[in-house]
């Protein structure tokens, strides 16, 4: 899973300001510092959808300090955000993905919507096509 380091900083209003170094287009903000990383998880969320859109090529997190805060993004979010890279990378369009998957462009679509659940399986199959495999750890 991929885990964002965050900067929480204390604003004015006694609310927490979330910053991400590595994202900056996600910011979020709590009335405390639970709320404002439950927040942040959304904002990232949010913000990778526009990279998605934009098709460019979502940077990787940096090295987390000791005593930093972090978001983790879900294991299907990790998937589908290496997987667009991935893409990127090979220069491989969604429509070129779905010729190579034998399936539909909206099929293509859900795959790369990060609020869409979509089954393991099928993401394997992407990575199948593109050259590459998923591997699963427990840590």
């Amino acid at each position: 899973m991929l885990i964002y380091p965050v900067t929480l900083i204390p604003d004015d209003n006694d609310t927490f300001l979330v910053e991400f170094p590595d994202i900056p287009e996600a910011n979020s903000v709590g009335d405390d510092e639970q709320e404002a990383l439950l927040n942040a998880e959304d904002a990232l969320e949010a913000a990778l959808e526009i990279y998605f859109d934009e098709k460019r090529p979502i940077q990787m997190p940096s090295k987390v300090k000791k005593g930093q805060s972090t978001v983790i993004l879900p294991a299907l979010v990790t998937a589908k955000v290496l997987l667009m890279n991935e893409m990127l990378d090979q220069k491989v369009r969604k429509a070129e993905l779905a010729r190579r998957l034998d399936v539909h462009m909206p099929q293509v679509d859900r795959l790369l919507d990060l609020r869409h659940s979509t089954k393991l399986e099928f993401i394997e199959s992407a990575y199948h096509k593109l050259g590459k495999q998923i591997s699963i750890s427990i840590v």
